[in-house]
């Protein structure tokens, strides 16, 4: 199975349509078949999508509105494959002109979700507000869980990463007993010992990238970025992870402009698992 996790900062880049292009591309030839994604924005006064134009789309919440610029459908309009998604929205975003939230593209149909808010906050016009997205599927004849995420950093003072991390573990422990992946921008250093990376792996995860037989450095944000305003490091802080231990033939850093084109002040994550 073919993984992806990419934070998109959608439409804060520049030559963003040239970006998302990019980025199809990328998943054309790779043939991933599961994309996570987080910060998958739209613009809150845009046109809504008619239902019968949202493909494969599946409502993991009735209440949300897939709107014409939504960065994953527009996405989904240059892709060769027809995949099952969804899209859920978080909070808002750039003074309440955008819809900020988390998508799942899967080449398998989605039979089930979850999702819910991790963090203490639960108002839609604070970016500190966090939820996870969760939807069930198959793969090799096998269910399994997907989970997306994108939480705060460990010593936030507002929404700090461990009671966000402590919510996540208990909304997912219902569906524990099925094989699970965990994608997303967790927002916390591989290298910094005794933060949040040691913090998840205490508990039931194994990180994809320390189990691949072939791996490359992993860092995923190299410069100073929105929320790590300042960074002069190389930092591991996308991940890919699963419930169980897993096969893993390989994890890449992927749209780094060596393995894929730069779409994102994130690099993105690929890994291959046998399942």
């Amino acid at each position: 199975m073919r993984l992806l996790t990419l934070n998109t900062h959608a439409w804060h880049e520049e030559n963003q349509l040239e970006k998302i292009s990019q980025l199809a591309d990328f998943i054309n030839k790779q043939q991933f078949d599961v994309i996570a994604m987080q910060e998958v924005n739209q613009l809150a006064a845009e046109e809504a999508v008619a239902v019968p134009d949202l493909g494969r789309y599946y409502n993991a919440d009735p209440e949300t509105v897939i709107r014409k610029n939504n960065y994953a459908y527009v996405l989904l309009q240059q892709l060769q494959y027809d995949y099952h998604w969804t899209w859920i929205p978080v909070h808002s975003a750039s003074r309440r002109t955008l819809d900020e939230g988390l998508a799942i593209l899967s080449k398998t149909p989605l039979t089930a979700h979850m999702h819910g808010h991790v963090s203490q906050l639960q108002d839609y016009n604070n970016s500190k507000t966090r939820k996870i997205l969760a939807v069930q599927t198959e793969q090799a004849g096998q269910p399994l869980w997907l989970v997306n995420g994108h939480f705060g950093w460990w010593n936030d003072e507002i929404e700090p990463f461990r009671p966000q991390w402590d919510a996540a573990e208990q909304l997912l422990e219902p569906y524990q007993e099925q094989l699970m992946f965990f994608l997303g921008d967790f927002n916390n250093v591989a290298e910094i010992r005794g933060e949040g990376y040691d913090y998840m792996m205490k508990q039931i995860w194994h990180d994809t990238y320390t189990a691949a037989a072939v791996k490359d450095a992993g860092h995923t944000v190299v410069k100073s970025i929105a929320g790590w305003e300042g960074n002069a490091r190389n930092l591991r802080i996308d991940y890919i992870y699963a419930n169980r231990p897993v096969q893993v033939q390989s994890s890449h850093v992927a749209l780094n402009g060596e393995n894929g084109a730069v779409v994102s002040d994130h690099f993105g994550v690929m890994a291959v698992v046998d399942i």
